[in-house]
């Protein structure tokens, strides 16, 4: 996912984390400033749904202006063999793995 903030702000005219997060807080947000340093600069890796219905109404957009899918780069994750698998390549074999066995407990 790409994270669209610094993009929607400029569109309202927005040009600093501070105008945002004093905007934040007058709708009932208090966002620590390291916490909107790390919403503002980059890619958050967690954003309360809460936090995101406020920044949305602040901004004027919906999640899906923010929030903007990046099939290929979750494409790239996948590992070769799953890869193969979605093509329509031959699925393997599973087999068990037997771990150590369990002692008995305590009597």
């Amino acid at each position: 996912m790409k994270w669209n903030l610094r993009m929607k702000a400029a569109e309202r005219g927005i040009w600093k984390s501070n105008e945002l997060r004093r905007l934040l807080a007058e709708a009932g947000l208090e966002i620590s400033a390291g916490k909107m340093s790390g919403l503002w600069t980059g890619t958050p890796t967690t954003v309360r749904l809460d936090d995101l219905d406020v920044i949305c109404l602040v901004l004027d957009c919906d999640p899906a202006e923010l929030l903007i899918p990046e099939p290929d780069k979750a494409a790239a994750r996948r590992r070769p063999e799953e890869v193969e698998k979605a093509v329509g390549g031959s699925a393997s074999v599973v087999t068990p793995r037997f771990g150590r066995p369990r002692s008995d407990p305590p009597l």
